[in-house]
């Protein structure tokens, strides 16, 4: 299904997962509006889509501010004149350290970013699908292996997963009077920025540090597009993308 005058809003746009994701939408064929905190980088990717990013729009935009998030959404409305999806995709993790010596400001920053800057950016969304014509569209939430199943001293990132999740669900459920789907894809160990370190090594359950494999980027961006694509009277509720040797069910 090829989903031309279709519009996506991505955030975390200006590089890993929500890079690769926004370029495979432009490639096949959505309107894409790149959001991210940094316009330079944003900029970059969009460049990448070559001929396909006429169809793009990059927003420099911090997802724990309102206002920022108000401006993103205005400029898509005036650009594209609806959203059809939104990829809740920005996201942050803080040093892992015991938990007891975990500094404040760093559980505000994740929290703030991962679990505020998705219900701020969604809340808007949501707004945008409930008026337009005709009526409705898809909030796909990025959560995380950690929304099921936590890594040693990661309280704010695991807490804002598992807050993700009961995020997911209840738009899922407020939102079907408007014919607004909401779903969440968790991802294990991609090739990012924030991830990278696994590849080097991770401290695992029982104290040791070990080698992970990863997979690629390029391969949860298709995930998420299939999970655009489906009409929106059908709903990949959840949806777990990771490296099939990954240490997930041998946690705790």
């Amino acid at each position: 299904m090829t989903a031309v005058h279709k519009v996506a809003v991505i955030t975390g746009a200006g590089s890993g997962i929500g890079k690769a994701t926004a370029l495979a939408f432009l490639k096949d064929g959505w309107s894409v509006a790149f959001a991210g905190r940094r316009q330079a980088m944003l900029d970059e990717a969009l460049a990448e889509a070559g001929a396909d990013a006429v169809r793009g729009l990059a927003v420099a935009t911090d997802v724990a501010d309102p206002q920022s998030v108000a401006a993103l959404f205005a400029q898509v409305s005036k650009r594209f004149r609806r959203v059809d999806v939104l990829f809740n995709n920005a996201g942050q993790n803080a040093p892992g350290v015991p938990f007891e010596d975990l500094a404040y400001d760093k559980w505000k920053s994740v929290v703030d970013t991962n679990l505020t800057g998705s219900f701020l950016c969604a809340q808007a969304a949501f707004r945008a699908m409930k008026e337009q014509q005709p009526q409705g569209g898809r909030i796909i939430n990025n959560g995380s292996i950690s929304a099921h199943a936590p890594r040693p001293d990661s309280a704010p990132y695991t807490a804002s997963k598992h807050g993700i999740s009961g995020l997911t669900r209840t738009i899922a459920l407020d939102g079907r009077k408007y014919g607004i789907a909401c779903c969440q894809v968790d991802v294990g160990n991609a090739m990012t920025g924030l991830a990278e370190r696994m590849a080097k090594g991770v401290k695992q359950a029982d104290g040791t540090v070990r080698v992970e494999p990863m997979i690629d980027v390029t391969d949860v961006a298709k995930s998420v597009l299939f999970m655009a694509n489906q009409p929106l009277d059908v709903n990949i509720y959840h949806l777990m993308v990771m490296a099939t040797n990954m240490p997930y069910t041998g946690r705790g």
